[in-house]
């Protein structure tokens, strides 16, 4: 496997001067490990997952942290929480101690972190790799080969078949991590519930309609849907609200954070089924805001992301708030520019005035004006 680097590397070694415990959440196969050794080589490494090292931390835990040594990369280290109040009395006792955390479960561990060592741990989050962290080769391809193979590093950097990839990958994380989240015997119907999820990406979200189609109550459709952002499966947007006397919508929006899972939930099985496919313009839009969300994430920010939507009609898909203002994009996924596609972002422009700071639309075609961006420039120069 090469070794990509990673945008997060930076503020990850800043942080880990001055805190004495580093976490590195995000979901499966992200990297998380792979850029822990890559920073700290020198660490003492232990796998949580490993049944061993797993039992002799549930049996042991102050025993345990002991043999690890003063600097030590912990993996998956929601699976043993009590670890976490040993760690916190050891950097209280010596601040000179350096521990690298990482998981794949953000409810496990941040549940436990917020208790025993908050003020004391540096807290990121490592998604699938970004359009600007991808070698040239694979930026360059067709969007639909992107859109298909998504951009988890197994992918990317190990050149493993796509189709092989996601079944492993949904698969461990229904039969390893469901187990644990969801506390069901029946999994089948919470895996037609994610299927059903990727059919409904990049609109909103109406968790009445799908827990009719499901077959479960509306409270379980929401206790479902934390769990796939809990796991760094799916994330939801919420609507920017503008008090310029229209009706707005009121509902979330859902993404994937990968394209290519979503591709494999929709069952497609090759990048050339995206061309004609009716929902190509939804995960077009999924991988868009995927990106805008790994911005923020790799300079170590919380998305401040939303759209508008009016009950008209009237939507910009995304909103993105700064200290200075509102960013405004439109995703469109042609390759061919027409002047319709800013009608909107010119409308919500003139509601909001002196908010807006700056208008883009990002879509499949060529870069031709400062505020007409295709995606892999706008997303590759990051």
């Amino acid at each position: 496997m090469s070794f990509i680097p990673r945008q997060l590397s930076n503020k990850v070694n800043e942080a880990h001067l001055y805190f004495p415990v580093t976490l590195i959440t995000g979901p499966r196969q992200s990297g998380k490990t792979t850029l822990c050794k890559h920073l700290f080589p020198e660490y003492n490494f232990v796998n949580l997952e490993v049944i061993t090292a797993q039992r002799r931390a549930i049996d042991d835990p102050e025993g345990f942290i002991a043999s690890l040594g003063s600097n030590v990369i912990i993996d998956e280290a929601h699976r043993v929480p009590e670890i976490l109040s040993v760690i916190q009395a050891n950097v209280d006792e010596n601040p000179e101690l350096r521990y690298v955390l990482t998981g794949s479960s953000n409810f496990a561990l941040m549940s436990s972190i917020s208790q025993s060592l908050a003020g004391r741990v540096a807290v990121f989050t490592l998604l699938p790799l970004s359009l600007s962290e991808i070698p040239a080769q694979h930026l360059s391809q067709a969007t639909d080969a992107i859109l298909f193979s998504g951009l988890y590093p197994g992918v990317i950097a190990n050149n493993n078949p796509v189709d092989l990839f996601y079944e492993s990958y949904f698969s461990t994380y229904i039969e390893r991590d469901l187990r644990d989240l969801l506390k069901v015997k029946n999994l089948n119907r919470f895996e037609h519930f994610i299927r059903l999820c990727a059919g409904r990406a990049s609109t909103e979200f109406n968790m009445s309609a799908l827990a009719t189609e499901v077959g479960v109550s509306s409270p379980t459709i929401a206790d479902w849907l934390s769990i796939l952002a809990a796991s760094y499966i799916c994330f939801t947007v919420h609507p920017y609200y503008a008090n310029i006397g229209k009706r707005l919508t009121k509902k979330p929006k859902l993404f994937f954070y990968d394209t290519g899972l979503m591709t494999y939930l929709l069952g497609i099985s090759d990048a050339k089924q995206i061309a004609t496919h009716p929902l190509r313009g939804a995960i077009f839009e999924n991988l868009i805001m995927s990106e805008m969300v790994k911005q923020s994430y790799n300079k170590a920010r919380r998305p401040t992301l939303y759209f508008y939507r009016e009950n008209s009609g009237k939507e910009v898909d995304i909103v993105e708030e700064t200290a200075s203002g509102l960013r405004l994009f439109e995703v469109k996924s042609a390759m061919t520019y027409r002047s319709e596609f800013m009608a909107n972002i010119s409308y919500l422009k003139e509601k909001l005035g002196t908010k807006i700071t700056d208008c883009s639309l990002i879509y499949d075609g060529e870069s031709i004006a400062p505020d007409l961006y295709n995606f892999r420039t706008f997303f590759g120069k990051s």
